[in-house]
């Protein structure tokens, strides 16, 4: 992975093999992004995506392995009590032009992803949510 920062835009490349939340973080971390929106295209080799079971609060993912092209990826840095968190969500299609999404739980990169991230000036924290069981937005 490389990247480079250009005053509120940090530009990311993350390479084939590389997990995807890994190298977030780490850039997160030593940008010291606090609140960021997230957008990327690329590749998978690998990647776990699915939706959030209300009754079972709870996310229910489907694993997808092969190679499969980001027809989108979008999501936010944030933290959840001061630490750092992130959020993230995709689309992908595979060779047949099959395309899953959903809430992105994991993500190897297949041949090369780019990423930009989008700092904010701010923070927002998340919390919680009694009704729900999702971490949302704390203001």
């Amino acid at each position: 992975m490389e990247y480079r920062r250009f005053e509120n835009t940090v530009i990311v490349r993350m390479d084939r093999n590389e997990d995807l939340f890994a190298e977030l973080k780490k850039v997160a971390l030593k940008e010291n992004i606090k609140l960021a929106s997230i957008s990327a295209l690329g590749t998978f080799s690998h990647m776990n995506v699915g939706v959030y079971d209300l009754d079972q609060r709870k996310f229910v993912g489907n694993d997808f392995d092969g190679m499969f092209e980001i027809v989108s990826l979008t999501g936010t840095i944030n933290t959840m009590d001061g630490e750092y968190y992130c959020h993230l969500h995709t689309a992908a299609g595979d060779k047949n032009g099959n395309v899953y999404g959903g809430h992105l739980s994991a993500g190897t990169v297949g041949a090369t992803l780019e990423m930009v991230i989008t700092v904010i000036d701010g923070t927002v924290d998340r919390v919680k949510d009694p009704d729900t069981g999702l971490n949302i937005f704390k203001f």
